[in-house]
């Protein structure tokens, strides 16, 4: 039996070991533990206590029975948290099978489900009962279906709510809301309802009212109550400062979505009789109003406005109409001053109803009653004082009515001028006098005495300013309204010699061309003095006195009694005197320069090579080599001197080139065989003057290997000599060898030549002595110019000579030139006996060099301006002896003029001078030693 029961135990322990380990070990295992190397009997545990007290174990057998006390899985704790299909264990060891004996029961037997509004088809919602355990509801049916082993099943009724969402906004009951308002209105008076409705629920159509986008005016005036929407007055209200009001409520709900409206409200103000007419009274016309009086004169017809009265109410309708009235007994009445006036303002005319006379009522005090027809109505008061003054019908009257004198200046300030008297018919203080000056700018040197009339000088006169003074003095009577006379005051200032001469300018520069003909005018000068008559009469003196140049008395032309030659002098200088009339006589200076301008009467002179020498050349020579240079001089100056350079002949093969501004000669190109022999280079030296001179120079060149036979080259530049320029001497061998043979018969020609050239001369000098003693007629034009050149072939080439005979020198190309140079001096002279003197008008025309000349003959001088155009010989012939003259030593211009083009309107006619004018012995002297020129000559000693 002990084996048995111990089978039985083991059999028992292996079932607690198997229904452990097959629980998985559950959170509620009971497990022994015991310390090794214990002694025999140790207690180790006691398994009666396990599944108690739902189990008890057989002591002897050691099976396991259930107790009295039910097993119900659902009450036991282990069993509560497990998961559907999940087995539960008893202490961990055994499982614990479920049976279906509980009936399904709900939480409640109605139950309620929420759904928003406004949810979409399909969409899920949350169950409203719990579904537990593997026996508890999977599927909720109607009554009818089954489940479970048997089947339990219960029911409950299903409550479906719909919720409110804040889907709607306020919504008012108007559009737009209107109220009166009663001006004066008091506080916390209500003035409108609005109201507004939302179709959701609950705090979703709840709503608060607030005035929106208000002036300050109705957030001054007006409140709202916010869950009302009443609106209520909460300042004064006055419908002269605001007639209505216009604003916007705004109604909001609660929802957590808050939605809005608004809706417009206008509040009309009415208007209440609050308000006092009001009266104005303003001057009009010739009435004058001073501190609330109102003057007018008792010669006023009826009928004369005295005042404007504007009566106004600031109330409206029946508050505004207001009528006007004068109030006692008095000489005025109201009268509309238009036919269309408002009714809240009217304009009014009080005027006169009957004539006033000062001496029985001297003023009158006018009272206006103004009444509305407000219910109560309101009146106001307002007055006039107006007084009637006397009437000043004279006015002051001069005699004379101008008034005229003379007064010196260079006065003393304070000095009396003249005295003025007026009289005046009436009497009193209409009669009582008020002298004044009118014009406001004569108050500035003048000054009168207004009691007694006297007129004073302030300030020193100066006639130089103003010669004459005019202006107006007034008499005004002390009368209401004044009346006044006036009178013309002439003072003519005297004057006196307090004024040097002045020249227009303190130095002058005039500029003329060398050669110019003595007599001729080189410049102008204006003089002007400040003063009046004799003070103001001018004599010009020209200092020092040289004889050179002096000045015409009454037109400042300042003349020259030399002819000017630049390379002797270029400039002169000297000074004016100018000298008044006065007692005493007042004088000043002004110093004058000539400055004598180029002109082209020099020709070049070269300096070097010398027509007769000559340059050896190899035939080897290099192409750029320097063989001569040609210098020249020109004594005149500027463009006049500055020289250029040409080969004008005698370079047929291009074999020479010479620089136009140094005269270097140099090889072109390089000799071949034909080239040798003598070269004669013509080369031109011209200067850039208008009209351009020049002179012409032979450059000899030989070229040959050798200069063995110098007589030769000697015999072939002399015969150049006389060769003519137009013929090329370039180097031929065949022209060397020719020439041999001709040099004795050139030679013979040249003496020839010179000898016919002699005769010449001897001929022309005694025809020309023959004319000079047989004289010149006056007016007569003579037949050529002496000092003309010959001209030349028409066709510019030179005549070959005659065979036989050497040929001529050439002519010199100036001389072709010259012949353009020599024109008649014209101009014109007017009659004009100023102080005796010669008075010429020319016109003139300097350069830059003298500023006054152009400026003064252009605005202050009575001449025109004039262009000085010397005729001189020309250069060539500047020096040679002086030519017989006629026998008569006058000399005689024709009257041809010479005017610019401005100044062409402009004509002289030729005044005569005798030899007193301009010194006799100076005539005759410059008439013996001058040359002749084209119209121009001498006769019977007037010129």
């Amino acid at each position: 039996m002990g084996g048995a029961m111990a089978a039985s135990f083991f059999l028992f322990l292996s079932s607690i070991l198997f229904l452990s380990s097959s629980s998985l070990a559950a959170p509620t295992d009971i497990l022994y533990r015991v310390s090794e190397e214990q002694p025999p009997n140790t207690l180790i545990g006691s398994l009666l206590e396990v599944g108690a007290p739902y189990l008890r174990v057989d002591g002897k057998t050691g099976d396991i029975y259930t107790t009295e006390i039910p097993i119900d899985r659902e009450t036991l704790k282990d069993c509560r948290n497990v998961f559907d299909g999940d087995e539960c264990f008893l202490e961990g060891r055994i499982a614990v099978l479920d049976i279906n004996d509980n009936t399904p029961q709900f939480a409640s037997p109605v139950l309620t489900l929420s759904i928003p509004e406004n949810t979409h088809v399909g969409r899920s919602s949350p169950s409203p009962w719990p579904a537990t355990g593997t026996r508890a509801v999977v599927r909720h049916e109607h009554p009818g279906g089954g489940r479970g082993t048997p089947e339990r099943q219960s029911s409950a009724l299903l409550r479906v709510i719909i919720t409110d969402q804040n889907d709607n906004a306020p919504k008012f009951e108007k559009s737009h809301y209107e109220a009166n308002l009663q001006e004066n209105s008091p506080l916390g008076h209500s003035v409108i309802q609005v109201r507004a409705t939302d179709a959701d629920n609950g705090v979703n159509a709840e709503i608060d009212y607030s005035i929106h986008q208000a002036s300050d005016t109705v957030q001054r005036l007006l409140r709202i109550d916010r869950s009302t929407g009443v609106i209520y007055v909460k300042g004064s209200v006055d419908r002269e400062e605001e007639s209505f009001l216009k604003f916007f409520v705004f109604a909001r709900d609660r929802g957590p979505s808050t939605r809005n409206s608004k809706v417009l409200v206008t509040i009309v103000i009415k208007d209440q009789n609050d308000n006092a007419p009001s009266i104005e009274i303003r001057g009009i016309g010739l009435v004058t109003h001073h501190n609330g009086v109102a003057n007018i004169s008792e010669d006023m017809p009826i009928g004369t406005p005295v005042a404007l009265v504007q009566v106004s109410d600031r109330d409206e309708g029946e508050n505004a109409v207001v009528t006007c009235v004068v109030a006692g007994d008095v000489p005025f009445q109201l009268r509309p001053a238009s036919e269309s006036a408002n009714d809240r303002k009217r304009k009014y005319f009080l005027q006169t109803t009957t004539l006033l006379d000062y001496e029985q009522v001297k003023d009158y005090r006018i009272e206006i009653v103004a009444v509305d027809s407000g219910n109560p109505a309101l009146s106001s008061t307002n007055s006039l004082k107006v007084q009637v003054t006397d009437i000043n019908d004279n006015a002051p009257s001069f005699s004379p009515v101008v008034f005229e004198v003379d007064f010196a200046e260079e006065n003393q300030p304070g000095d009396k001028v003249l005295e003025v008297i007026a009289a005046d018919a009436d009497s009193g203080t209409n009669a009582e006098l008020i002298y004044s000056i009118v014009e406001g700018t004569a108050r500035h040197l003048f000054e009168i005495d207004s009691a007694s009339g006297t007129v004073r000088v302030k300030n020193v006169l100066d006639r130089e300013d103003i010669e004459r003074y005019e202006f107006r003095v007034a008499a005004a009577d002390k009368g209401v309204p004044s009346k006044t006379g006036t009178a013309t005051v002439v003072i003519n200032v005297l004057d006196r010699n307090d004024n040097d001469p002045k020249f227009m300018l303190s130095s002058y520069s005039f500029s003329v061309i060398e050669n110019m003909l003595p007599l001729n005018p080189v410049g102008v000068v204006t003089v002007t003095d400040a003063d009046k008559g004799e003070n103001a009469r001018v004599k010009l003196f020209v200092e020092p006195d040289d004889g050179k140049f002096f000045i015409q008395n009454g037109t400042g032309t300042i003349l020259s009694s030399i002819s000017f030659d630049r390379e002797k002098e270029s400039t002169y200088t000297f000074r004016l005197k100018a000298v008044d009339s006065g007692d005493p006589p007042r004088s000043s200076y002004a110093g004058v320069t000539i400055n004598v301008l180029d002109e082209n009467d020099n020709a070049p002179y070269v300096t070097k090579p010398s027509n007769s020498s000559y340059k050896y050349l190899s035939p080897f020579t290099a192409p750029e080599t320097t063989i001569e240079v040609v210098a020249a001089e020109d004594i005149d100056s500027g463009p006049n001197s500055d020289l250029v350079y040409m080969i004008t002949g005698g370079n047929p093969y291009g074999l020479f080139h010479i620089s136009p501004t140094s005269g270097e000669i140099s090889l072109a190109q390089e000799f071949t065989g034909k080239h040798n022999g003598l070269h004669r280079l013509v080369v031109k030296v011209s200067d850039k003057g208008k009209p351009q001179r020049h002179t012409t120079v032979l450059v000899h060149v030989f070229v040959n290997e050798t200069k063995s036979n110098v007589s030769q080259i000697e015999a072939l530049v002399g015969h150049s000599l006389y060769t003519p320029l137009d013929r090329d001497i370039a180097g031929d061998p065949n022209y060397i060898s020719a020439q041999r043979s001709n040099i004795l018969y050139g030679s013979l020609a040249g003496i020839a030549g010179v000898i016919l050239v002699i005769v010449a001369v001897v001929v022309i000098r005694h025809r020309l002595q023959k004319d000079t003693k047989s004289g010149y007629q006056a007016g007569k034009k003579e037949s050529k110019d002496l000092y003309a050149p010959k001209q030349g072939p028409k066709n510019g080439k030179a005549k070959k000579p005659k065979k036989g005979k050497a040929p001529k020198p050439a002519k010199p190309l100036e001389e072709d030139e010259e012949a353009s140079l020599q024109k008649g001096l014209k101009f014109n002279l007017i009659n004009d006996p100023v102080n005796d003197s010669p008075r010429i008008h020319l016109p003139l025309n300097y350069p830059p060099g003298s500023p006054d000349l152009g400026r003064h003959y252009r605005s202050n001088s009575p001449l025109p301006s004039i262009q000085l155009q010397p005729q001189s010989p020309s250069a060539s012939k500047k020096h040679q002896a002086v030519q017989d003259l006629p026998a008569a030593n006058t000399f005689v211009g024709d009257n041809n003029s010479t005017g610019s083009d401005q100044y062409s309107d402009y004509s002289y006619k030729a005044p005569k001078y005798t030899s007193k004018q301009v010194g006799s012995d100076y005539a005759n002297n410059y008439a013996n030693t001058q040359p002749t020129y084209n119209n121009i000559y001498w006769t019977n000693r007037v010129w």
